[in-house]
């Protein structure tokens, strides 16, 4: 009989859908709540507020996929311990993870306070938009260990195969954030400030929800005060497979940020156009994330339990599923970019720099879709390695010079500038079938 959260049994299909929903829903959720912030900003102060919110959103969204990178190495191991049936290595897991994220919370919180100045300018960030972006990251920075918290706790339950607890954690910060922004921007009239109390406020309810939870929730293996220890094996393999993925996402995020730097250094028109399509492609890209999430997880439980073909199938379905998303993605930004642009701007020149810009963007929904799924099913079989290489690659090679290039030669228009996160992800795309074909020969050799 399959058990509870099992995803080494039933139908392969029904399994992914069924977990990768709730990671969508959550991905939604949060995703959601970064819109209204700058919905909410947008409809109550001018584009100055806009660009501080959109750019310290942006070094914020950097910095929580950094640290969803190092725990997915927490995710995949406890998988892994799972699918395997082994319950002591997954309580060790997860009080060795505990006591090291605090640690990291605590040092990263305090380099961050202290590098604030040193981060605006290296932005870039329009003088005018200056001293809000100043107080938003610091009030931000100041909620790091809420982000780390919340980030763990979830972990640890979809490591154990529930991915529906971490969607009820979300939708309580999503409901506190919004509520929180209406009244902070609109009725106190606190500006980037008041989005910035209304997420760490958000962030810091949905980590005592979670506390709540897993003391009660039961995860299929016990946990005791003696696995709250700090166990070098364990640290070490969190980190071999949560140090490539943090280092892949951050490079990807510091490659979005140099595109916003070369948008932020052509006025504040071009930088509000580039902060609300990053924002609507940060929306778009979230079923392809969705599936990353899902299939390290179950990638991880059946390749402990030894069941490798239930693995590639499950890569398969995510990559038909999230390529058609993709290309529906594509097409209605051909035709009414506009629907989405307008959304979060009355500016009639933003608005056109923007849909010029996702017009050519939305090519990356289709592209990044393939290498989406194929890092997560990577990352699950403990070869995140790949992930990075593929990354860093396109990044050096095709993301940050094509856009520098377009910049410089099409500085009419942003659609050439578009063109550089696609053709990317095609190069990283090419380079994950290569080291999926590769691998499979080994296994058959």
């Amino acid at each position: 009989m399959k058990e509870k959260n099992d995803l080494t049994q039933g139908s392969v299909a029904k399994n992914l859908v069924f977990f990768a929903m709730p990671y969508l829903l959550s991905s939604f959720m949060q995703t959601f709540y970064g819109m209204a912030d700058l919905f909410v900003v947008g409809l109550y102060n001018g584009s100055e507020t806009t660009t501080a919110v959109s750019i310290g959103s942006q070094v914020m969204h950097m910095l929580t996929v950094i640290i969803m990178g190092f725990v997915m190495g927490t995710t995949v191991r406890i998988g892994q311990c799972v699918g395997a049936r082994d319950g002591k290595a997954a309580a060790r897991t997860v009080g060795t993870s505990a006591l090291f994220f605090s640690v990291l919370a605590a040092a990263v919180t305090a380099a961050l306070l202290l590098c604030t100045n040193p981060i605006v300018k290296v932005m870039l960030t329009p003088k005018e938009a200056v001293a809000e972006t100043g107080l938003y990251l610091t009030i931000c920075f100041a909620g790091v260990p809420f982000i780390m918290a919340y980030n763990v706790i979830s972990g640890i339950f979809r490591g154990a195969g529930d991915s529906r607890s971490p969607m009820y954690f979300v939708a309580v910060a999503c409901v506190t954030n919004i509520a929180l922004d209406f009244v902070l921007i609109g009725v106190c009239g606190l500006g980037a400030a008041g989005a910035a109390l209304g997420t760490v406020c958000g962030q810091a309810v949905s980590v005592a929800a979670a506390l709540l939870v897993i003391r009660r929730r039961n995860l299929g293996f016990a946990v005791s005060r003696q696995d709250f220890r700090m166990d070098r094996e364990v640290t070490g393999k969190i980190l071999k497979v949560g140090t490539p993925v943090a280092m892949q996402d951050g490079l990807i995020q510091i490659a979005f940020i140099v595109i916003t730097v070369i948008a932020n250094s052509r006025g504040l028109i071009v930088s509000a156009a580039v902060g609300i399509v990053e924002k609507l492609i940060g929306f778009l890209f979230l079923v392809p994330s969705a599936f990353l999430s899902a299939l390290s997880t179950i990638t991880a439980q059946n390749m402990g339990a030894d069941r490798a073909d239930r693995a590639r199938r499950s890569l398969y379905y995510s990559l038909a599923i999230t390529v058609g998303w993709g290309l529906c993605c594509a097409l209605y930004s051909q035709f009414l970019p506009h629907t989405l642009v307008g959304i979060f701007t009355r500016d009639t020149a933003v608005l056109t720099a923007g849909c010029d810009y996702l017009r050519s963007y939305a090519f990356d929904c289709v592209f990044a879709a393939v290498h989406f799924c194929f890092s997560g099913y990577f990352c699950g079989d403990q070869k995140s390695m790949v992930s990075f290489i593929h990354n860093i690659t396109a990044i050096i090679l095709v993301r940050i010079p094509g856009a520098w290039l377009a910049s410089r030669m099409f500085p009419e228009s942003l659609y050439p500038m578009g063109w550089a996160a696609p053709l990317g992800s095609l190069l990283s795309a090419v380079i994950c079938v290569g080291f999926y074909w590769y691998y499979a020969r080994s296994d058959r050799s």
